[in-house]
């Protein structure tokens, strides 16, 4: 089949599937913004049910017909875009609307940076053709820093992620109503599996016994397609090294010389400039996040190892056997991602390290506005007095009088140093609580 012939298959394939039945998420998108929508997230997050959702409140608003829908998804393998025949997306759906002018048409492009040299195009059809642009993409850099550069102030970003816990709860039918016994019961059994097992929407909706392979099969595509190929990688077996050594070594401060040194002395060739790069491609396709450490000094800053989290706790299960002590890790990785998901365009989030530690700290702009730090459980005095301290400390040096402490279950007050720490288990934190 010709490639034009495929489109307009594919075109009207989706068009007879419309409306779509899609459970709702938290983030939704303008369908009147003039803007190009764009939408980066790591892969299977839900990036095409958003897309669904604004095609579905599009034609029940009547603002637009099935037949003025233009989706395709660029993950298709028998579709192969370059610069050269990008425009045969548009030249197939005029001869299928002879009538209809692209002016009146949404179109819908997922996974786009599949495409070589995409930007140009996108670039021309907003301009000359359609302005209800709307891409999604699984590479941070090639959906920000690129069309930033070449389509300024013409875009508008809703970045998405894996299921909040909220949205978890929704998706797995569970009242999020704690003040009955009966739903808190359940809100805590569903949160020691949303740990466990991540919050890929299709893993939270699959059999219990399904989960693991299909996280196998998110993590292979990840390591694959959206690395080795895309960055031409010839050596994955270092690379996948690499990302477990991460993995082990979440929420704390993670030196790249020292991982290189490892394989150096197991007699892996790997360059220490080729691991720096995996580390911020692996950050490209949202396999991790980094956390530079807070201080006043841009030198020190720069310096400082980073902490780094990932996307999703059960690709970091499948992928390390799980320990009982890696519970408190889980339950940071988690926190940090319900903050890093809630942060303000102006806010930015760090780490602090000084005599002390914190684990999280809130920026508007230049000032500190709050200070959070995450234990499984803070009933050991030990355990207590560190990360009562580490707040204090990181309090006095930033001015900050919001603390919290996030734990698995525990709750209540502490007042110390005139300072009163509130302390809140992760579930009802994550539901909205504080």
């Amino acid at each position: 089949m010709k490639k034009k012939e495929l489109i307009k298959q594919l075109i009207i394939t989706f068009q007879e599937s419309l409306p779509m039945e899609v459970l709702p998420r938290e983030l939704s998108l303008p369908i009147d913004s003039g803007k190009i929508i764009t939408v980066p997230g790591v892969r299977r997050c839900g990036k095409s049910s958003l897309f669904l959702l604004a095609i579905n409140q599009l034609l029940s608003a009547g603002l637009t017909t099935k037949e003025h829908i233009l989706f395709l998804n660029f993950d298709d393998e028998r579709l192969q875009f370059d610069a050269e025949n990008l425009d045969d997306i548009l030249q197939a759906y005029r001869e299928l609307y002879p009538d209809t002018s692209l002016r009146d048409v949404y179109l819908f492009f997922d996974e786009i940076q599949v495409a070589d040299d995409w930007q140009p195009f996108i670039r021309r059809v907003y301009e000359q053709e359609c302005r209800n642009i709307f891409i999604t993409g699984s590479n941070s850099k090639m959906l920000s820093s690129e069309l930033s550069t070449s389509l300024r102030g013409r875009t508008l970003q809703y970045e998405e992620f894996p299921l909040s816990f909220r949205e978890y709860c929704h998706f797995c039918g569970i009242n999020i109503n704690y003040y009955v016994a009966a739903n808190k019961a359940k809100i805590v059994n569903a949160f020691k599996d949303f740990l466990r097992m991540g919050a890929f929407p299709e893993v939270a909706l699959s059999q219990e016994i399904y989960k693991d392979r299909i996280l196998q099969e998110y993590f292979f595509v990840m390591l694959y397609k959206d690395l080795v190929e895309r960055y031409e990688i010839r050596n994955p077996s270092p690379v996948r090294y690499f990302i477990k050594r991460v993995m082990a070594n979440l929420t704390k401060p993670t030196s790249i010389n020292r991982i290189y040194n490892e394989l150096k002395s197991q007699g892996v060739s790997i360059g220490k400039n080729t691991l720096y790069d995996l580390i911020e491609q692996t950050e490209a396709i949202y396999l991790f996040f980094s956390l530079t450490r807070y201080t006043t000094s841009l030198v020190k800053e720069s310096s400082s190892d980073k902490k780094y989290y990932t996307i999703d706790t059960g690709l970091r299960n499948i992928l390390l056997n799980p320990q009982s002590e890696d519970n408190g890790k889980l339950l940071e990785n988690v926190v940090f991602l319900y903050l890093r998901r809630t942060l303000s365009l102006q806010e930015n989030i760090y780490y602090y390290k000084e005599k002390k530690e914190c684990d999280f700290l809130i920026c508007d702009q230049l000032q500190v506005t709050k200070l959070v730090q995450v234990s499984w459980s803070i009933h050991d005095e030990v355990t207590r007095k560190r990360e009562v301290e580490g707040l204090l400390e990181a309090a006095h040096a930033t001015a900050c009088t919001d603390l919290l402490i996030v734990t698995f279950e525990e709750e209540g007050e502490i007042i110390e140093e005139g300072q009163i720490i509130n302390i809140i288990p992760a579930w009802k934190y994550m539901l909205g609580a504080v």
